[in-house]
């Protein structure tokens, strides 16, 4: 047996299970009949409480899913076919169901909606704009209702207290775009007030292909205004030549570390006109001075770094070359460009960041639905780990897809598509024409308008609009030039005698790079059993084929003598560009599976800090993990210091040296007997100073103020990280000139910066902590909001791409944490 019938054998093999659940639905549909409208929410509570004693989803599967299809006819009017129930049943499963299109996907994704949101969890239906978000939770609505759930969709223009209802609803609809910002949102909310949703249980992904393939590479980030910090690094540059070594602050050559002293806290804080450096709303400024300090002092022009026109670029301290695309991480590099007098580089700063790869495999369960899935397995199995089955359609498809047409030229390409569009509205055939971009639309628009034939040009700026045309779009003597992917989610119906002239035409105007965006373009006729006919225009000069082989196949053509404006047409040259767009589907895998392998490596970073964070933000016993802190910031300190055996050779100097600006008060025994002993002497002595702290701020108070600072430290150190790490991203490929793995590379220097980030954290936050004064509360909080409000959210294009990352499940959080750790 071939492979490729193993292939189709396992698909059969799905399918033959799923039919044996269809088979158990269609037996209770006499019983489910018989129930009266208000027995269906009381069905609900039974699947609940059955759940509650023990059962499975599965148990219950069959009952769910006849129960759901009886609401189903008598709400909307629509009675789902077996074969919907199959695809319902591999969606339940975490699988990719491939249905063609208008085989009723939509009502299929209610099924296991319903299903799932039983556990009171939450169910996440992604859809690719908003409009379908809306039409969807509306249309499929009145289901959900009659069965006791609640359900909405999140729409753009809604604020945090709309969103917030929406997600705890037991059914949301809404985009990729909305849900991944909405994450990224609550994990930088200083109140527990300020999130939204309730976790990531299980979501069933719209257009599956697009939203987990094409749009993998595209990171949702959110930034906020750095232009404040622009001039703050200039200012600070200025006030750091106001301060005076040795006097205002002390230098560590070794490790280029700079502390203030007293004076040069008081000396700071009245340049800078505050009561207190170590507010919790001043944490930002004793950075920036730390930084500009360090610039001037420690870091040497022509030594550490050059300036090329206006650029700071870093040499290497080992070989005198020059790290092109290397930066000095958290704020250091723009200290020194402010010192330096250049250009500070960031406009905005990155808050928070995640691929939609990374987000989706956050949920414990993922499944999809789309036209076109199955040319993409291997992709969806090694990266989502989610099996694709193809679902037979309703009624067998009676479609002609006929062979592409290959023309010489593009102007003779398209010289031939007109006069094909004119013939078939002659005679009243609608035509659907598919381009690869506006620019091609727009071209073939203006040559239909000098011969005078109406027509609408489709593309994806108005989802509203665009719903419109692609449903007008099979009525009598319609032409409708679209982008390949425009209405994707809406249905072409053949309008009152079209099926007699042979059904809708679709013509593409050019072969896409993946078989799949083709694919769904020729899915957008003969639905649900009509007739269609679909047919490729190409030319020697198109993209796919220049690259792949169009010399070759110019030189046949002219071999053979073709004459000019004359097609070729074969079958074997159809299968021939197949080949090609494998060829760059396997090329474009491999560049989505390297993005994944990076990003995941920043992904564990992101857990580490996020989980960190919302402990602390949901946390009542935050104060036991300040002393593991404080431990933490005193045993590196120790075993740097005094790591010998032998207690004459401790280094008490350097100890006291480096302890003292972070712990003012601190005292060294340097007769200590031993290293416990010496340990526990710093601890005590800490320990009585925080409960003095404690007790002049006020016992009440001071938790809610010591958290603060804690997540205001963390967003701090996190946000130069990730700024880091993306000057690394960039750089990090150079790095396979020099015959060194670009991945391998990433994940060491990366994991070395997330470990130096966690030691400033707990540094600052330790500082932090003996110097805090009473403040207002209440003013904290609603500048806390106010922050929140500031941050805008982007959709950017990584310039980097990346590869297998594992699948995620939700773990337990203790009540007590220890240090911020990722594995490497």
């Amino acid at each position: 047996m071939s492979f490729i019938n193993k292939i189709f054998d396992q698909n059969k093999r799905y399918l033959r299970s799923f039919k044996k659940i269809v088979d158990e639905v269609n037996a209770l549909e006499e019983k489910v009949k018989a129930l009266n409208d208000s027995d269906f929410p009381k069905k609900t509570e039974e699947f609940r409480h059955r759940l509650a004693k023990g059962e499975t989803l599965d148990d219950i599967m069959p009952e769910a899913f006849a129960l759901v299809r009886e609401v189903s006819k008598r709400t909307i009017g629509l009675r789902p076919f077996d074969v919907q129930i199959m695809g319902a049943v591999a969606l339940h499963r975490g699988m990719v169901t491939e249905m063609k299109t208008g085989e009723g996907k939509t009502l299929v994704a209610v099924m296991p909606a319903y299903l799932n949101a039983l556990e009171g969890k939450g169910v996440h239906i992604i859809t690719v704009n908003d409009y379908l978000a809306r039409r969807d939770s509306e249309w499929m609505g009145p289901i959900y209702e009659a069965l006791g759930l609640t359900v909405g969709a999140i729409q753009s223009e809604m604020n945090p207290e709309e969103r917030r209802e929406i997600y705890n609803r037991d059914v949301t609809y809404g985009t990729n775009n909305e849900m991944g910002f909405d994450y990224l949102r609550d994990n930088l909310a200083y109140l527990p007030e300020q999130r939204v949703q309730r976790g990531h249980n299980y979501a069933i992904v719209d257009e599956v292909d697009s939203v987990l393939i094409d749009e993998a590479r595209t990171p949702l980030i959110i930034s906020g205004p750095a232009g404040t910090s622009s001039k703050l690094y200039k200012m600070f540059a200025s006030y750091a030549k106001k301060l005076r070594p040795d006097v205002d602050f002390k230098m560590d050559e070794k490790t280029k570390n700079i502390t203030l002293t007293e004076e040069g806290i008081k000396k700071t804080e009245k340049l800078i006109g505050v009561s207190n450096l170590y507010d919790p709303q001043n944490v930002e400024y004793n950075f920036h001075m730390l930084n500009a300090l360090r610039a001037l002092y420690m870091y040497k022009h022509d030594v550490d770094y050059i300036v090329r026109g206006d650029e700071v670029l870093i040499v290497d301290e080992f070989t005198g070359r020059i790290l092109e695309g290397r930066r000095y991480s958290e704020g250091l590099h723009q200290a020194i460009e402010a010192k330096e007098g250049v250009k500070i580089k960031e406009e905005t700063i990155t808050y928070a960041t995640i691929t939609l790869q990374n987000y989706f495999l956050m949920y414990k369960k993922l499944a999809g639905m789309t036209g076109t899935a199955y040319t993409e397995k291997e992709e969806f199995d090694q990266i989502y780990n989610m099996k694709v089955v193809v679902i037979p359609t309703n009624k067998p498809v009676i479609r002609k897809d006929m062979n592409d047409l290959i023309f010489r030229t593009e102007k003779e390409k398209f010289n031939a598509i007109v006069e094909d569009i004119v013939e078939r509205y002659k005679k009243g055939q609608p035509v659907l024409v598919g381009t690869i971009s506006i620019e091609k639309s727009e071209r073939l628009s203006q040559m239909l308008k000098k011969r005078g034939i109406p027509h609408e040009v489709l593309n994806a700026k108005h989802p509203e609009r665009e719903a419109e045309i692609i449903a007008n779009a099979g009525q009598k003597g319609a032409v409708t030039i679209a982008t390949n992917m425009a209405g994707r989610g809406t249905d072409i119906k053949p309008g009152e005698g079209v099926v007699e002239l042979g059904g809708l035409y679709v013509l593409g105007t050019e072969r896409h790079e993946a078989r799949r965006i083709d694919n769904q373009l020729r899915g957008r006729t003969g639905r649900q059993g009509d007739p269609g006919e679909t047919r490729f225009y190409l030319s020697t000069e198109d993209n796919l084929l220049r690259i792949f082989g169009g010399d070759k196949m110019r030189s046949l053509m002219n071999t053979l003598k073709v004459k000019d404006g004359e097609p070729i047409e074969h079958s074997m040259l159809s299968k021939l560009i197949e080949q090609a767009q494998k060829k760059v589907e396997g090329i474009h895998f491999s560049i989505r599976k390297h993005l994944l392998e990076l990003d995941s490596v920043l992904d564990r970073q992101r857990n580490a800090v996020y989980s960190h964070r919302n402990w602390i933000l949901n946390g009542t016993d935050v104060e036991d993990h300040l002393m593991e802190i404080f431990e933490d910031v005193v045993d590196r300190r120790i075993e740097k210091y005094c790591h010998d055996r032998y207690a004459d050779n401790w280094d008490f100097e350097s100890l006291k040296a480096e302890l003292k600006p972070i712990f003012p008060f601190i005292n060294i025994n340097e007769k200590a007997a031993d290293l416990q002993s010496l340990r526990s002497e710093i601890m005590n002595e800490i320990k009585e100073n925080y409960e003095r702290k404690v007790s002049e701020i006020g016992i009440e108070q001071f938790p809610n103020i010591i958290k603060y600072v804690m997540l205001r430290v963390i967003d701090e150190r996190w946000k130069m990280h990730l700024q880091t790490v993306d000057h690394l991203k960039e750089s990090v490929n150079l790095r396979a000139y020099g015959q060194k793995d670009p991945v391998i590379e990433f994940k060491r220097e990366s994991y070395e910066m997330f470990e130096e980030m966690v030691d400033g954290m707990y540094d600052d936050i330790s500082s932090i902590a003996f110097r805090i004064v009473v403040v207002d509360e209440q003013k904290e909080k609603e500048r806390a909001r106010k922050e929140f409000a500031i941050l805008q959210t982007q959709h950017d294009e990584f310039s980097m791409s990346s590869g297998k990352a594992e699948k995620k499940r939700a773990g337990s959080s203790k009540s007590k944490r220890k240090r911020m750790r990722v594995k490497r």
